[in-house]
């Protein structure tokens, strides 16, 4: 149980969080959350497990998923990203791991409250990403061709 002082102290700090200050904590969690494979990780725990479709029928339904499973889905990442990216969204309270002692064990992972406010975001993002790739690549080549 937290003490008044302790509460308090946080309530204080959380109301000096300035993310344009240097050296604001929330410059790091902001870091975090900006990486890709962050997002994408939050997005395919949060149930969007259909890349193609951005607001796909499973888009409410975050679900628990294996390591392989979350592997497979994000095509490109590597173990040893995945693994770093997998243990600071656990660090950071996002998402939970559960070791089931089967042979062999059985590790599954799945959003915590924290993490699933934060994927409502990060379906957004990525599903803007994917909506107006074509565009952003037409701007690219367009700029390309004026600078050249």
């Amino acid at each position: 149980m937290t003490t008044t002082k302790a509460a308090q102290k946080r309530a204080e700090a959380k109301e000096q969080y300035n993310a344009f200050l240097a050296g604001c904590p929330s410059r790091q969690l902001l870091d975090r959350i900006s990486d890709k494979w962050v997002v994408l990780v939050l997005c395919a725990l949060g149930g969007d497990d259909n890349p193609g479709q951005p607001g796909a029928a499973h888009a409410d339904t975050p679900k628990a998923m294996r390591y392989s499973e979350i592997s497979r889905l994000l095509a490109g990442v590597s173990q040893k990203m995945l693994t770093q990216t997998l243990r600071s969204l656990e660090q950071d309270g996002l998402l939970t791991r559960t070791v089931t002692p089967t042979v062999p064990v059985t590790v599954s992972y799945e959003l915590t409250d924290l993490g699933l406010s934060l994927h409502h975001m990060t379906r957004g993002l990525r599903n803007w990403a994917q909506t107006h790739m074509a565009e952003v690549l037409a701007n690219r080549e367009n700029y390309a061709s004026r600078t050249s």
